[in-house]
């Protein structure tokens, strides 16, 4: 358990040390780029002599592309679900500063049309993921407001494929399918995969069927392709 936010740097370029320890993300798909402001965010706060985490978490959790990045790594690091931290400042501060920063960098956007459609996606999951969050804060449930955030954030991940031309042999025609099919290859939380498993077959957990529907009420006219929105689910009262 952590018992400090802030972790403190030895002397050095702790971001281009060739001895800092790395991990490489290795599941066969193309890395997922994040925003060019979350990457000069995370930079500036790196070359600090002192990181706070919590602040560097925050940053991450901004950004879908960058949060996917750090999933993917945490799944690979921990390939025993039981054993996943519940927070992603923990596997933050497993993983590394300096190696969960060089998997955010490896993505990159091609070109400006890519870019405006990432903003647009990107935008959207970042809205959602709020309002599942206070949701899940004043409805007490089986879902934790962190847990709520991060499958908020990750709820149309099914659209990415498309969104950032990925050439997917064994990509499914559906994409709430290809939802869940990213998160079995990614081994991201199993909580992750049980609200994609929820939206495939309703019934499954329907507190995620209920944060999904309310979330996409409260936000109002969204993202048009959206690959639940149209799906059948019930809103709290």
């Amino acid at each position: 358990m952590l018992k400090t936010s802030v972790l403190e740097f030895p002397a050095g370029d702790v971001l281009h040390d060739p001895l800092c320890f790395t991990y490489e993300v290795a599941d066969g798909l193309p890395d997922v780029p994040a925003l060019p402001e979350t990457l000069l965010a995370l930079e500036l706060q790196l070359q600090e002599n002192s990181v706070d985490l919590r602040g560097f978490t925050e940053t991450v959790l901004s950004d879908l592309g960058a949060t996917i990045q750090i999933l993917r790594l945490a799944g690979q690091e921990y390939e025993i679900a039981e054993d996943y931290p519940s927070r992603i400042e923990d596997c933050i501060s497993d993983l590394g500063l300096t190696s969960c920063f060089q998997a955010v960098l490896k993505g990159t956007l091609v070109s400006v049309g890519q870019q405006r459609a990432d903003f647009e996606l990107w935008t959207h999951s970042r809205k959602i993921a709020n309002h599942f969050r206070v949701l899940a804060e004043k409805m007490p449930g089986p879902v934790s407001p962190d847990q709520a955030y991060i499958a908020g954030l990750l709820h149309a991940i099914g659209a990415l494929p498309d969104a950032l031309g990925w050439q997917w042999d064994d990509m499914p025609g559906n994409n709430i399918l290809s939802a869940l099919r990213l998160a079995e290859r990614w081994r991201l939380p199993r909580y992750v995969k049980d609200f994609f498993r929820e939206i495939l077959m309703p019934g499954y957990n329907p507190h995620w069927s209920e944060l999904l529907a309310t979330a996409h009420r409260l936000a109002g006219p969204s993202w048009a392709r959206c690959p639940v929105q149209g799906a059948s689910l019930r809103s709290f009262a």
